[in-house]
């Protein structure tokens, strides 16, 4: 009220008023992202928990949990298919906005992990917000899969499959991704966590880098955003 009457009256006013952070800083240096840091959403994302109801090919129909979805800056691409001792990289999309759907661990088959990848495409149309065009990376996935023996309540080590371009490449590998995880569990191996990327011309994943905990970000809020 007083703020009303001020404003009516003409005076001026200065307001200070104590803001959350909104965006932060994410610490890191690949070559896809040369500025050293990628502006993220990490305590406040700008949507929080929900659900996403995917249909089945037999009719049924499941409820996969939705984590948050954050906006972030884009990475540069990574190009490895031209050459067999050299990745290449392709800056024109580094620094643009995105928005990142992340899901709660529910789905169990690749045949669920592209029906929630359909069906989170077709909102997405509807809505505007995107044309859902895989094969120019508008809408892209990231499969984190990970393994665990029958009856065990704990989940295994993920492994994260970064960027994969069509719901068919997705299936196919995590698919992949799957059977070299239990192939490594059965022979006594263990699973290392890591990122990778996969190889469509030879159906196969392969390792891309070591994977980074939240810590090792060393999230901090953005100074120049509130």
């Amino acid at each position: 009220k007083c703020i009303e009457q001020a404003v009516r009256t003409g005076l001026g006013i200065n307001a200070q008023i104590n803001l959350h952070s909104v965006f932060d800083r994410k610490n890191y240096f690949y070559a896809d992202l040369p500025q050293g840091y990628q502006i993220s959403q990490y305590l406040e994302p700008i949507v929080g928990k929900g659900t996403l109801t995917i249909d089945l090919a037999d009719g049924s129909t499941r409820d996969i949990g939705v984590t948050r979805i954050h906006l972030e800056q884009d990475a540069g691409k990574s190009l490895h298919e031209h050459s067999p001792k050299y990745s290449f990289i392709d800056l024109n999309r580094s620094g643009v906005a995105l928005m990142e759907v992340v899901s709660e661990p529910d789905m169990r088959t690749p045949e669920e992990a592209g029906a929630y990848l359909k069906k989170l495409r077709t909102i997405v149309q509807y809505l505007g917000t995107c044309d859902g065009d895989m094969d120019k990376g508008n809408l892209r996935c990231d499969a984190n899969v990970s393994v665990r023996r029958v009856g065990d309540p704990n989940f295994g080590t993920r492994c994260e499959i970064k960027n994969v371009n069509s719901v068919k490449f997705v299936m196919k590998a995590i698919e992949f991704e799957a059977q070299r995880q239990v192939d490594i569990l059965e022979s006594g191996g263990t699973i290392d966590q890591e990122t990778r990327l996969f190889d469509s011309a030879n159906g196969e994943t392969r390792t891309m880098r070591s994977k980074e905990n939240a810590h090792d970000y060393r999230y901090f809020p953005d100074p120049d955003l509130l």
